[in-house]
Order: structure tokens, then sequence, then C-alpha cells
């Protein structure tokens, strides 16, 4: 039984998530006491026909019952009750911007007396161990719900267990680094078609910005070193028990060159039947 514990901050886009997990064949509880999530785990697997697919969202909804979550998640180790973890994140100013949005009540509006931006805060601080112990964290700070879809669905559809799914990711520095990035490219370094008039108002998805970017030296020389690094490191990844590996590759604006060598190394991993995607965080920027 394929068994996932979905958590992250008030606002990250969990009950999304669970509609896509839903979509994709998994039997989703919400909002569970940590301490219920063994018997529930026993339920699932001794119901008549069994569940393949199960998930149980637990988060700082369920108050001072939440601090027990790392006891819980020993005794399953424990128990041989095997579980990974996603965790939905978004940076602050984004889930403040929601909240407001959507004028729903923090969970812990009332302690931080009646502070947005504390609240959040105070949660990260709270989660920041559950964080570094999860399985696959998403950052849906600038994911649309459709590309949260795609982006469970792509984690999930397969054996996560047997394979590493790749993402890539192009970005513009300007805007900042993903949070969720494991490993960094910048291109900065690469001639930019962004001072030649023509390709100004086109995009890293342009054939025209591509055949620019990929006709100098520099790339050349680039590219061939950046896909054997990435061709090498993979394998190693595989072996530590990686589960999802975030490719980020910046340059100035994150519409350009960014955008060309991510969809080359996504290419290139698709080419290798690799469980793989591609977003372009700043491409509309």
């Amino acid at each position: 039984m394929e068994f996932i514990i979905v958590t992250g901050l008030s606002g990250a886009g969990k009950s999304r998530a669970v509609n896509a997990l839903e979509d994709i064949g998994f039997y989703c509880v919400d909002n569970i006491p940590p301490k219920l999530i063994p018997t529930f785990y026993d339920l699932c697997r001794q119901a008549k026909g069994g569940f393949k697919r199960v998930a149980a969202v637990t988060d700082i909804r369920g108050g001072n019952m939440f601090d027990s979550l790392f006891e819980t998640l020993d005794l399953m180790k424990e128990e041989g009750k095997a579980y990974k973890i996603l965790f939905l994140d978004a940076n602050d100013m984004v889930l403040i911007n929601r909240f407001k949005e959507t004028r729903r009540k923090h969970p812990l509006a009332e302690n931080c007396l009646g502070s947005l931006e504390e609240a959040v805060k105070t949660e990260r601080r709270i989660l920041k161990t559950v964080r570094e112990c999860s399985d696959y964290i998403i950052d849906t700070s600038y994911l649309s719900p459709a590309q949260l879809k795609e982006r469970i669905s792509s984690l999930f559809l397969g054996d996560a267990s047997e394979a590493l799914m790749v993402h890539c990711v192009s970005f513009g520095f300007k805007y900042g680094i993903p949070s969720e990035a494991d490993l960094v490219f910048d291109v900065r370094c690469l001639p930019n078609p962004f001072y030649v008039d023509e390709l100004k108002k086109l995009t890293g998805l342009d054939e025209p910005v591509r055949e620019y970017v990929m006709k100098w030296d520099q790339t050349k020389g680039f590219v061939k070193r950046f896909l054997d690094l990435i061709d090498y490191m993979l394998p190693l990844y595989c072996d530590e028990g990686k589960s999802q590996l975030v490719v980020a590759v910046g340059c100035t604006g994150g519409r350009h060159r960014s955008v060309v060598l991510a969809q080359l190394l996504y290419d290139h991993l698709l080419e290798q039947s690799k469980r793989t995607s591609v977003s372009h965080r700043d491409i509309h920027k």
C-alpha cells in the first residue's frame, strides 16, 4: 500500500493537492490528528479489497494534537508501516495574499493577536523540522491549480521508489531563486537575446530565440558539461533513495536563456525515458 502523509503551510494548497491525489486514485482523508494516522493506516490495509493508494492530511489545524506528529512517525517506522511525506509550501507574501483574498482565518491568528504576518511566520517555524524530513516538497507560490495537479500527477502516477522524478524549472534571478530547488545553474554568462531587438519580446520557447542562444560556442560548451553533469549525478541521487530532484536554471529575467536551457534539459531527459516535468516560472513576467 502506498501511503502519503500530506502536510504543509496553511494556504499552500493542501486541499488542491488532495483533489489531485483523488483524481489519480488515492483514497484521501483530511485534517486527521497525527495519533490516529497509524490506526487509519491499519484500517485501510485491512479493508475488504484493500486500498492501494492512501493519503492523509494532517497540519496545524489540529492544534496541540499536531505536536505528536514526530512521535507518530517514529512509531510507524518501528511497526514497519511505510509512508512518504508530501509538504506543500509557498512564500510568506503569497500565503498572506491568499488569506486576504479568500478572507479566511489563519489557524494561528488568535495566538498571534490577529496578525496574519506573524501567524504565517510562526507556522513556518513550527513546520521547519517537518519540511526538512519530507520526501516531496512542492512550492506552490507560482503554480496555477492546473500546474499543481500536473506536478502531483507526475510524482505519483509512477512508483516513486523505483524512479527519480526530475523537475526542470527556469527562473529569473531578479525574482529570486526557487525555494524548492536542489540544484541551481546560472546561465547569465551566456549571450543574451534580450539585447536583440527582434528577439526581445519573444521567449525561449520561440525557435528564433532558441537558435540564437544555441549558436554560440559558449553555449555549446556549457550544454555539454551541463548535461554530462546531470547524467552523472542522477544515478547517485537514485542510489541515495531521493524521490524527486528540482533542477533550476536561471538567467536575469527568466524569459530567454534559462527557458531554452531548462527546456533542453527536459527534452534530454525525455529521450532517456526519465520521469521529468518542466515549468517556466517567470516566462510571462
